[in-house]
């Protein structure tokens, strides 16, 4: 049976975290004397990972020292609060059983800090992700594809987890991982993700359930979306 792989982004497509990012993100606000966030302010802010939601979030402060200890209070709440609110959207689990069930291997790949990844993968989807890969020290975040290739590579079986990224593949493993591209899918739920996928050059589905609303993701050519998970399965799988 010719494997297939699914990659799946985290925040709004596999799990709702929108009130748990805010929740941090003001926590390290109210710690600097800045202005809080709403939700709405922060859904619009979230997918390019966690410095980015802090320049958006305070676009005034420009001094180093003072947006890294910005990162450092969010990050630490983050730790110690990381799913206070946060669930699985509904359906998720059991497409990734399907999936599984069917010969898939599933993986995920986030703009969220490695370790953030690591420890909500372990909570939520214990023995169902085969590899999920956040941001990590010397590589560039989604849309760059180098996180979605990483995680690819592993699920191919080109590479091992713990490998250091980006590889240097022989003509083989280049022609292997060709061939993985061919039966990948990448799931989404932001212009960041259609654009992730392009990038590593492999089909995409965006979901409209996250954090982007529909007329957002109409606007920026990331549809059409689908609605349900039902829908999700039918598409990764080429059901008409």
């Amino acid at each position: 049976m010719e494997r297939k792989y699914a990659i799946f982004d985290l925040d709004g497509t596999i799990l709702y975290t929108l009130e748990d990012l805010q929740g941090s993100l003001n926590y390290a606000l109210a710690r600097a004397g800045l202005p809080l966030r709403t939700a709405d302010e922060v859904r619009r802010f979230v997918g390019n990972g966690i410095r980015k939601l802090i320049e958006r979030a305070a676009p005034d402060v420009t001094d180093r020292a003072e947006l890294d200890a910005i990162y450092k209070d969010l990050k630490y709440y983050y730790e110690t609060h990381p799913w206070d609110t946060t669930r699985v959207y509904p359906g998720i689990s059991e497409l990734m059983h399907t999936l599984k069930a069917c010969g898939w291997r599933i993986g995920v790949a986030s703009n969220k800090d490695d370790s953030l990844v690591r420890l909500l993968m372990a909570h939520f989807f214990p023995g169902l992700v085969d590899f999920a890969m956040g941001f990590r020290d010397g590589m560039r975040r989604k849309p760059d594809p180098g996180s979605a290739l990483a995680v690819l590579e592993v699920l191919c079986g080109i590479a091992g987890p713990e490998d250091v990224f980006p590889l240097e593949l022989s003509p083989g493993q280049q022609a292997e991982l060709q061939k993985a591209k061919a039966a990948a899918t990448y799931i989404g739920d932001s212009e960041v993700d259609g654009q992730t996928a392009e990038n590593l050059g492999v089909e995409s589905v965006i979901v409209s359930w996250g954090f982007r609303t529909e007329e957002e993701l109409a606007a920026c050519g990331a549809g059409p979306a689908v609605s349900n998970c039902s829908q999700l399965l039918r598409r990764i799988m080429k059901i008409k």
